[in-house]
């Protein structure tokens, strides 16, 4: 019996994606929706990136972001494929958001109800519930210019970014948020409540611009949402629509570098030798890893290693995984998000960015999702993260994690055990992220958490670009690109990528391909 060889899609319809994080699959998903046969290359053994997870001991870690904001976005992408996305991927709302603890013992539960945060704002400090109205008024302002009017949109073109200018001078943009939110109430706590959140994306509160004070008002309008499965299950499901297109997810290889010819990307060398060639390339690797290593055999205009060094770069993280036996019930009070503010503020901020010193106190951010997924652990036990923002490794006397982690260690877990008493008692098995883990399982410049600080001049136009301004046929998604850091952002510039690219000369026809119900395995 005869059996037809199914055609390969031709060459101008073929994409590389280097990098398996949020952004990476984004970007395959759109381009694969606009007809083209997407290959994605990734060095770890799941999909997700920083969202990826390691499960150990009966125990599932989520590695990095733990919250869903602003459903559409996804939706968006899902529809962009012809899928339903709340079909693939089960959100849950988390209210409270988060619950903030301060040393005097004062907490600040954070919800969506306005009238319910007022009641928050007036246990601590009643003379600041106007202030907070006014911080959230100011908030909205700044959602619509800075995520409604920035977020998916091209800003390769400094014209972009000077037609902004006018609304940002309005929101008082070179102010910092921490400013800002000090403008609007006096009470520290609540200037700490207010302005924190530029952590999660990698920024200084004390210096990245004010226009981040948008996330007040995303997180009421929108929610907080967990993806049962983590958000290792939204790149799961990812992964799976891309295959479902009839591309290809590739597991264990690492990308040494983007090939040029004529100035044109061409495709990608593995580091075993192998090259696979498109001509289209979109990098999902840090934008500094991408420029420095990926294209080291390039000449470069703008982004040299001289310019990637003098920038400003986000801190790293000091994480702690740990699960515990029998403690379902145990430390009731602690819900699947606390954040643990330290005895200073700006001082210890001061401390990670500028000073690049590791302090002696620290403030933590402790995950408990088997709160809302039982999947996460064993009946009956508990999954724990703990995160202490700490200094990169591109400081002058960057820190020696080899022999500081122990150390530190006993530092974090005498600030947990005030809130979990005795739970090293309980821990049946741990693992533990440095910025050298950053560094080395993340391909991350200086072990950053979040690639380029998103300060004012790093952002919209200053940034690394979509589009790449060394090299024709190359794009950049995820973290060190526009819009910026965070699971919205990358997710975001995907979107912005696939505005950028056409659709495919000679779409494939997935339909009608014989490849595209085959086991990647076996393609």
């Amino acid at each position: 019996m005869m059996h037809s060889t199914p055609s390969l899609p031709p060459l101008q319809s073929k994409a590389i994606v280097i990098g398996a994080g949020l952004g990476g699959l984004a970007c395959a998903m759109r381009l694969g929706a606009k007809g083209y046969a997407v290959t994605v290359l990734d060095k770890l053994d799941r999909v997700g990136g920083r969202g990826s997870s390691i499960s150990q001991d009966g125990h599932r870690f989520d590695l990095g972001p733990t919250i869903v904001t602003v459903p559409q976005l996804y939706e968006a992408l899902w529809d962009a494929c012809g899928r339903d996305f709340h079909a693939d991927v089960d959100l849950r709302p988390i209210d409270p958001f988060y619950e903030i603890r301060w040393q005097d013992g004062t907490k600040f539960a954070a919800t969506g109800d306005t009238e319910t945060m007022k009641a928050e704002v007036a246990k601590i400090s009643p003379r600041d519930v106007k202030g907070y109205e006014k911080f959230l008024r100011g908030s909205k302002a700044r959602y619509k210019v800075g995520f409604e009017g920035l977020m998916t949109k091209p800003m390769h073109n400094l014209w972009e970014t000077i037609k902004v200018l006018p609304q940002f001078a309005w929101l008082r943009a070179d102010r910092s948020i921490h400013a800002h939110a000090k403008s609007c109430v006096k009470d520290p706590r609540l200037q700490m409540a207010l302005s924190f959140h530029p952590l999660f994306i990698g920024g200084d509160p004390n210096n990245v611009t004010s226009i981040y004070a948008l996330v007040g008002y995303l997180e009421k309008e929108f929610g907080v949402h967990y993806a049962m499965g983590g958000v290792q299950a939204i790149a799961d499901a990812m992964a799976n629509v891309i295959r479902a297109q009839g591309g290809e997810v590739r597991h264990g290889v690492e990308v040494d570098e983007i090939l040029v010819e004529g100035g044109k990307a061409t495709g990608v060398r593995l580091m075993d030798g192998a090259e696979i060639t498109a001509p289209i390339v979109v990098s999902n690797a840090d934008s500094g890893h991408t420029y420095s290593r990926l294209l080291r055999n390039h000449t470069k205009r703008r982004w040299t290693d001289a310019k990637l060094k003098n920038r400003r770069w986000s801190m790293s993280l000091y994480v702690w995984y740990f699960g515990t036996k029998g403690t379902a019930d145990k430390w009731q009070d602690v819900g699947h998000h606390t954040i643990v503010s330290g005895p200073r503020y700006g001082a210890l901020l001061k401390d990670i960015f500028i000073k690049g010193k590791l302090a002696d106190d620290m403030s933590l951010y402790i995950h408990r999702p088997s709160l809302t997924d039982p999947s996460v652990a064993p009946q009956g036990d508990d999954t724990f993260y703990v995160l202490s923002p700490v200094p990169h490794l591109g400081w002058k006397n960057a820190v020696d994690w080899e022999k500081e982690e122990p150390i530190y260690r006993e530092k974090v877990a005498a600030e947990i055990d005030k809130i979990m008493p005795g739970f090293r008692d309980n821990i049946s098995t741990e693992m533990v992220f440095t910025p050298e883990t950053f560094r080395d399982r993340y391909l991350s410049p200086n072990g950053c958490g979040f690639s380029v600080e998103p300060r004012i001049l790093q952002s919209a136009w200053f940034r690394p670009h979509n589009i790449s301004e060394e090299v024709a046929g190359l794009y950049l998604v995820g973290a060190g690109t526009h819009p910026g850091a965070g699971v919205p952002g990358v997710v975001g510039s995907a979107d912005v990528v696939a505005q950028l690219i056409p659709d495919a000369p000679h779409p494939v026809d997935l339909a009608h391909d014989p490849l595209a119900d085959m086991p990647v395995a076996a393609q």
